[in-house]
């Protein structure tokens, strides 16, 4: 059996790296005028299309109730619009607007480099290796639920 102590290592030292990571990155997203949340609908929107407001949730790790807060934020910024689906009335889809597109080509590479140089104490190896192993950990907790 495996030393339960050498698992509380790793979760203290994985949750310690996620926070350092992701306090970096939320404080470069707020300086575009965006939280995170609202970050990662647009950054959804933009790179797969409309979605499903019942969906969004799920891509981004947010509770479905926030969702419509986070939409309305967004809507009264014009950074994306509510498009009624044609086929079924129950359905409704957030689309990014044009300001929404502008706004994102605008501060996505600079995102996606802070990312990179945040990460890039890691070999190319390294990364390929944690990915591996985070995605098998994850994977693994899934198919336990």
């Amino acid at each position: 059996m495996k030393d339960s102590k050498m698992s509380l290592k790793l979760f203290i030292v994985l949750s310690r790296a996620y926070k350092v990571v992701n306090e970096q990155v939320n404080g470069f997203i707020q300086t575009s005028g965006l939280n995170p949340t609202e970050f990662a609908v647009l950054e959804l929107l933009y790179h797969k299309g409309p979605q499903p407001l019942q969906q969004i949730g799920g891509k981004i790790l947010l509770a479905s109730g926030s969702i419509t807060y986070v939409v309305d934020k967004l809507e009264k910024k014009q950074l994306l619009k509510r498009v009624a689906c044609p086929q079924d009335r129950r359905i409704t889809y957030a689309a990014i607007t044009e300001d929404g597109i502008e706004l994102i080509e605008r501060i996505f590479p600079e995102h996606e480099q802070n990312i990179h140089e945040l990460l890039s104490v890691l070999s190319e190896e390294e990364m390929e290796q944690a990915t591996a192993i985070l995605k098998k950990l994850g994977l693994s907790i899934k198919n336990l639920s």
